[in-house]
């Protein structure tokens, strides 16, 4: 599953800042004139995509190893600490991409403050018919 198809806790606040649902976000990104700024914030996006899931991750495996059931047959101190080593590290990992994505969410300029570049036609001009190229040759002599 690709990170851009991964949910995250900062996809709303995300969308909100770029005025764009989060799939068109991701095409806007490789524009050309593309903002620096949002494909940072995509990339943040993803690494925070991929830390929430591990921790879900970890969390299901903690509560599975400490359910009611045949499950306690297996519980070892050992097993135990090792997914709390895990939990702390992935707690760390989202704790250091929340605070990167909420800075630089915080260090852009509301979207009301932005600049809106002049909409452009994305139809090729037309040239003149050579009709008229002639007539206007023909009475310049």
């Amino acid at each position: 599953m690709s990170t851009a198809s991964r949910p995250s806790s900062r996809d709303e606040a995300m969308e909100r800042m770029f005025g764009a649902p989060l799939p068109d976000l991701y095409v806007m990104a490789v524009r050309p004139g593309a903002s620096p700024s949002l494909g940072r914030a995509l990339e943040l996006r993803s690494y925070l995509a991929l830390s929430e899931e591990h921790l879900d991750r970890i969390c299901n495996r903690i509560h599975a190893s400490t359910a009611p059931g045949d499950g306690r047959r297996e519980l070892s101190p050992g097993s135990l600490r090792i997914d709390a080593d895990w939990l702390e590290a992935a707690l760390d990992g989202r704790r250091g991409c929340l605070k990167a994505m909420d800075t630089l969410l915080a260090a852009m300029p509301p979207p009301a403050a932005r600049p809106r570049s002049a909409p452009t036609s994305s139809l090729p001009s037309t040239p003149r018919p050579a009709s008229a190229q002639l007539g206007a040759t023909a009475r310049g002599r």
